[in-house]
């Protein structure tokens, strides 16, 4: 490892105590490591949150100012040029050139026994589709790619990614890339304000240690607004977890943050194709939102790529749980050979914590195609975050399948809307219902539903059997009358009470 005026770069930013460490690092012909403590990060950022922000480089030679997409793509790393390749570890790091999208230079660092340096950058690290493209200057790089046996024991392939703001996404085995995540939001969905990016300014990944299955990444996060340390303990598996211990440090007053976000696509369904002229039965990454209140209620909030956008906002205290989630699995629910939307994960979060009262939001965004995240969703806290405070949140993030936490109430399987035959002005719902409540059931058994709406009124309720999938139907129309929004819930109950989670859904126009 070396320590060098690369070193000081975003120490020299914070100032004092840092700032005078990082002079002594680039000066020190010993070229010896910076001490790397689990607080240091966190008092990075707790001094560069009380100067003025300044962004990072973005400067970049000629030959790789414009990148387009596809040259951006033809720049590879070369695999056995991976941080810790040929170590008998159980991971190793590729990394992003710059360019494109990806301007800023981001820092990364090695951190080896107590002590970290940077990562020197390499031209030959990367192969060219265009050999114009290589430059010699020491440009860095702008993100990480994480490696691990994921699916095939002794064949490294990549399973995680953070590249671009404060954006990362996993995968579990068997699965592809599908929703992101980010580590802070704030203004999403305020069309008159606009939103401000936090951006994953500098990286630190531990070495692991033989053996070991997890590897921790360290995170500095910087905004005008905020800066923020994060901690990722990363474990790969049939569910990826990451366990996010972070803080922030706002520069000013933020009354619209989020905690969490989640970034997902969603294009169409069978509740929600009546302006999208298409071959398949659906596309998207997500098609619900999730929550588990704190108060133990499990709802489930079909998603919907609307004409206007429209924000939702789920207020509770201490919730134990939300989440993006993608439960269509098999290749019938897509029927897209190249995109396969059914191989992409849901995520959960689960605050570790009492996280108080505020909300889950979820802000859908319309989109003319499959190509734009239209979908976020995170953890608004009631009170603003105020200047000069500190702001603690722990969380463990779940990529993969479904939701850790299996279920005894009955589920929603498919949400499907139409027109109501011969009253064009009203809308047909088919929801059905699945799971653990149906098994065994004796001969007469009876369900009823239980729907509600903020507006308009539901005519002609039928709930049935539904054979095909081992559940139950439920139907019903909806007549908005003059409404221009209205709110629908419905649960699955029988003479004991309800045995479903609560199925809730905004109709605009």
């Amino acid at each position: 490892m070396r320590s060098s005026a690369a070193a000081a770069s975003i120490l020299a930013l914070a100032g004092g105590a840092g700032a005078r460490q990082a002079r002594a690092a680039g000066t020190d012909k010993s070229h010896r490591p910076l001490p790397f403590e689990n607080h240091t990060v966190s008092d990075i950022a707790r001094r560069l949150a009380a100067s003025a922000y300044k962004a990072p480089d973005q400067t970049l030679p000629k030959a790789i100012s414009n990148l387009n997409f596809d040259q951006f793509s033809s720049i590879a790393f070369r695999p056995d040029m991976a941080l810790w390749h040929g170590q008998n570890l159980a991971f190793d790091v590729e990394f992003f050139p710059r360019g494109y999208l990806y301007s800023p230079k981001i820092d990364i660092y090695e951190v080896v026994d107590g002590q970290y340096a940077p990562v020197p950058y390499n031209p030959d690290m990367f192969t060219y589709g265009d050999p114009a493209l290589r430059v010699t200057d020491d440009i860095g790089f702008s993100g990480l790619r994480l490696r691990y046996a994921i699916n095939t024991p002794g064949v490294m392939e990549e399973f995680c990614v953070f590249l671009g703001a404060s954006y990362f996404r996993a995968v579990a085995r068997g699965q592809n890339y599908g929703l992101s995540a980010r580590g802070f939001a704030d203004g999403t969905g305020d069309a008159a304000r606009g939103e401000e990016f936090a951006l994953f300014r500098a990286f630190w990944l531990e070495r692991p240690q033989p053996g070991m299955d997890l590897v921790v990444l360290h995170a500095l996060l910087d905004s005008p607004s905020l800066a923020g340390a994060f901690r990722f303990t990363i474990r790969p598996g049939d569910m990826t977890i990451f366990d996010v211990q972070s803080t922030l440090f706002p520069r000013v007053a933020i009354s619209e943050s989020g905690i969490a976000p989640l970034t997902g696509m969603y294009y169409f369904d069978a509740n929600d194709r009546s302006h999208i002229d298409d071959w398949r039965p659906a596309a998207h990454d997500s098609e619900a939102l999730q929550i588990w209140t704190g108060s133990d209620q499990q709802l489930f909030r079909p998603l919907r790529n609307p004409l206007d956008l429209q924000f939702s906002a789920f207020s509770d205290i201490s919730p134990r749980g939300f989440g993006l989630m993608q439960r269509r699995r098999t290749f019938r629910d897509f029927e897209d050979l190249a995109l396969n939307y059914e191989k992409r994960p849901s995520l959960w979060i689960e605050p570790i914590g009492d996280w108080g009262p505020g909300s889950v939001d979820l802000v859908e965004i319309p989109t003319p195609n499959e190509v734009n995240d239209n979908i976020v969703s995170f953890w608004r806290p009631k009170d603003p975050l105020k200047a000069g405070h500190e702001y603690p949140y722990a969380y463990r993030m779940y990529w993969g399948a479904d939701t850790p936490f299996p279920t005894r109430l009955a589920r929603i399987g498919e949400t499907r809307v139409g027109m109501v035959t011969d009253h064009k002005d009203g809308r047909f719902f088919a929801i059905d219902f699945t799971g653990a409540p149906f098994e065994d059931l004796a001969p007469d058994a009876k369900f009823h539903l239980i729907p509600q709406t903020s507006a308009g009124n539901i005519r002609n309720v039928v709930v049935e059997p539904n054979p095909h999938i081992k559940g139950w139907r439920t139907t019903f129309e909806f007549y908005p009358g003059d409404a221009k929004i209205a709110e629908l819930s419905a649960v699955l109950a029988n003479d004991q009470g309800t045995v479903s989670e609560k199925w809730m859904y905004r109709w605009t126009p």
